[in-house]
């Protein structure tokens, strides 16, 4: 039985959306137990109107503050250390669950879940991971997405390992080709933090296919794409803007004159398929990746059917031994590196320590 703790409280909507999104991947999957954390009466409320068949799928955790999307990070992390998200993060490293999926502030839940969590060894920075849409039907991961603005060759590395991992896992690839997002194809392009992430990259074992473009990345060119927070957040924001005025084109397609109107309803069934498929609540769920614990972000704006993909993603993660892996992985670059007689990471890291 996976469990799966559910910080019921957060996101711009709360009740409405969490729990119905609950219960129906409860609907899908028996195989799974929720907790869910937050006010007790009110997620009482909202479980007998949702009308789940089998009430013995959930458990319920009360929690008596909840942290809100304006919070600042420090209110969060000292000062409401009773709150849903809190208490279904300390499910996970208290081993009553198996992973904690919120939608609540990405700030905090970075914040309370390194603080509550840890980082494992060798990793010295968590890093946000989620899929975007991609021309083949599937997704590619892209990581960070905005937990590190600055980062070292050494941080790069490390995402590229847990973004391999997460590939993996989640995605059931074998192998996942990794790109380093760069400005150029060529090896002389960017600057000299990618180029210098680019030699500790061929030197692993991970399958490094080396520069990759912005368009590679919706191309499918590699399974994972590794950027610094800073360019991986702009790249985000962009496809959700993107998402939404392609959505929004689609729903004028059926505009006022009788050609246009025929035109349109001929052309529905292609734009229906393409509209699924840049769907960006399909691929709704980014991993906090690098914790001591599985940690899935859901947008905080997310609907009934994006949270659902996001309480999917977690289930998948858990199911696939994604933590395990992400070690796994680690492990094997740093023997690598061993092997080498030279942790070259090390002298790359502006925080004066090895990054491996």
């Amino acid at each position: 039985m996976i469990r799966i703790a559910i910080d019921c409280m957060g996101g711009d909507f709360g009740l409405p959306v969490t729990i119905p999104a609950t219960v129906q991947v409860a609907e899908r999957r028996a195989d799974v137990h929720f907790l869910l954390v937050g006010n007790q009466h009110e997620i009482e409320q909202a479980l007998r109107s949702a009308k789940p068949s089998r009430l013995n799928q959930f458990t319920i955790v009360h929690a008596e503050e909840v942290i809100t999307m304006d919070d600042p990070i420090e209110v969060a992390l000292r000062r409401k250390r009773k709150s849903s998200m809190h208490e279904a993060l300390h499910a996970v490293r208290e081993q009553r669950a198996d992973a904690c999926v919120s939608a609540g502030n990405t700030g905090a839940l970075m914040a309370v879940a390194r603080f509550i969590l840890k980082t494992l060894d060798g990793i010295d920075r968590p890093a946000i991971a989620t899929a975007l849409p991609n021309q083949l039907g599937k997704g590619t991961t892209v990581l960070d997405l905005g937990a590190n603005v600055d980062c070292t060759p050494g941080h790069l590395l490390q995402f590229a390992i847990m973004g391999s991992a997460l590939a993996q896992a989640v995605d059931g690839i074998d192998n996942p080709k990794v790109g380093l997002l760069n400005i150029g194809h060529e090896a002389i392009k960017g600057n000299e933090v990618v180029k210098k992430t680019t030699e500790l990259l061929q030197a692993t074992p991970l399958n490094f296919i080396g520069n990759v473009e912005g368009d590679d990345i919706f191309k499918g060119t590699a399974h994972v794409v590794v950027c610094d927070g800073f360019v991986g957040n702009v790249l985000l924001k962009s496809v959700e803007g993107l998402a939404k005025m392609v959505s929004g084109m689609l729903k004028q397609s059926f505009l006022r004159s009788v050609y246009s109107k025929l035109a349109a309803l001929i052309a529905k069934p292609v734009l229906s398929t393409f509209r699924d498929q840049v769907d960006n609540r399909r691929y709704n769920g980014a991993a906090l990746l690098g914790l001591r614990g599985v940690v899935f972000k859901s947008h905080g704006s997310a609907d009934v059917l994006a949270y659902s993909y996001a309480i999917e993603r977690a289930y998948m993660a858990v199911q696939s031994q994604l933590l395990q892996k992400t070690i796994v992985g680690i492990e094997a670059i740093t023997q690598n590196t061993q092997a080498s007689h030279s942790n070259p990471s090390q002298e790359l890291n502006n925080d004066n320590k090895p990054a491996l």
